[in-house]
């Protein structure tokens, strides 16, 4: 019994985390790699290892043709009856071909192989474990830093924590502890990629959800999250369950809840707002701490005119816009913010719009009147001379008349 080869596997498994089997399997496939490298990498071979004693068999296996033509994969059916008289074309031969020893370079190749399979084994199951982390919170410890970068190790690998990803203001040294949110996780030939974050809404989420057991149970819904890290924190929730107030139970009493998570987060604000599926009401809400004096929802544009009282402009806007910023976003509705007296001024603007207009249409009206006018009188006299002109040319054809009689009566006398 190979006692000795038994207890290295188990002692690998135990250092490694890897399970004996799939250690056997890693060496089985070494030796059949080391073995086709020695022998020709054409032959069909298979190694085994006993389980129990440790015990290695490598075997041959060769395919019955009626005429060899290649002997490293194929018997001829005479050979193979003389094995066995049952043997027929197309069977396989399987014999043991295990060799006394490997040379020296075969050897070497068996345990560069055998290492090398098990880092990448190593390096799936790491990165098996941890793609199913991406979303879920973790700790670990500065391990160091490059260039703004820093590496994180998590147990039973590093996680990279870019400076775009740190919130501005915190600083980390070397041994430092923490919470990092696994934000992806990619392979890589190195091994597996942890790409963490600090800024990542996903960590206010996670980390209200380690202090308020209403939200782990379920019972209390976080809905939506807007934040800009390192200042303030938009988190809308609800609750599932009748009976549960969601704001008490975000804030905790004496509001521990919430410090605890403002304390992590390094003094970040964190407004808490009651979702709801009203927009009038969700406007209002998410516009805390400012009071909203009225609110004109567009459906069909989303978007949500929002009247203030003007001693509240400035707290709807926020410094910089951020309050409405982070408003709109954790509503998911665009939202315009105008004072009332801002808003009278329009109106006044828009009354004396309308009443340009109107005087515009008047005039327009009284201009068009006179035009018509204009242009009755001017066909009016075109029909008055019309007329004229009839009566003037039958006066003249009836001139002319009494003189063709004159001259007729005239002539009648002189012939008498």
């Amino acid at each position: 019994m190979n006692k000795a080869f038994i207890e290295s596997i188990e002692a690998l498994e135990r250092e490694r985390g890897i399970s004996k089997e799939t250690l056997f399997k890693v060496i089985e496939n070494a030796l059949v790699a080391a073995y086709k490298k020695e022998y020709g990498a054409n032959q069909n071979v298979t190694a085994y290892i006993d389980r129990e004693n440790g015990d290695i068999s490598i075997y041959l296996s060769l395919k019955v043709v009626e005429e060899v033509e290649d002997e490293n994969t194929e018997m001829s059916l005479a050979e193979a009856q003389e094995i066995d008289e049952e043997y027929e074309v197309g069977d396989d031969v399987e014999f043991m071909v295990t060799p006394k020893e490997f040379s020296r370079i075969a050897a070497q190749n068996v345990k560069n192989t055998i290492m090398q399979k098990i880092k990448e084994t190593e390096r799936e199951m790491i990165f098996n474990e941890y793609i199913d982390s991406v979303g879920t919170l973790m700790n670990g410890t500065v391990q160091r830093e490059s260039r703004g970068t820093l590496h994180v190790n998590l147990g039973k690998a590093d996680g990279i924590l870019p400076v775009k990803e740190q919130t501005v203001g915190e600083r980390y040294n070397v041994g430092d502890r923490i919470k990092v949110y696994i934000m992806d996780v990619k392979k890589s030939t190195k091994g597996a990629q942890i790409f963490l974050s600090r800024t990542h809404p996903g960590l206010v989420k996670r980390l209200f959800e380690l202090e308020v057991p209403e939200i782990e149970d379920g019972d209390v819904e976080i809905v939506s999250i807007s934040r800009e890290a390192g200042s303030r924190t938009k988190m809308a929730v609800r609750s599932i369950e009748p009976g549960i107030d969601p704001l008490g139970a975000c804030v905790g009493a004496r509001g521990i809840r919430v410090q605890n998570v403002v304390d992590e987060l390094n003094n970040e604000k964190i407004d808490i707002i009651l979702w709801s599926d009203d927009p009038e009401e969700l406007i209002r809400n998410v516009l805390s701490p400012a009071k909203v004096d009225r609110v004109e929802i567009d459906e069909e544009e989303k978007s949500a005119k929002v009247i203030v009282k003007d001693d509240q402009l400035s707290l709807a806007i926020g410094k910089s816009g951020q309050n409405v910023r982070l408003a709109a976003r954790v509503s998911g509705w665009k939202i315009d913010i105008k004072s009332i007296s801002a808003m009278t001024a329009d109106d006044a603007i828009e009354e004396s719009d309308a009443e340009s207009e109107e005087f515009d249409n008047s005039q327009e009206a009284e201009v068009t009147t006179e035009e018509q006018k204009a242009d009755e009188v001017q066909e009016d006299d075109i029909a008055s001379k019309e007329i004229s002109d009839e009566i003037s040319e039958d006066g003249d054809s009836r001139q002319e008349d009494d003189e063709e009689i004159e001259i007729v009566e005239v002539q009648h006398d002189e012939e008498k």
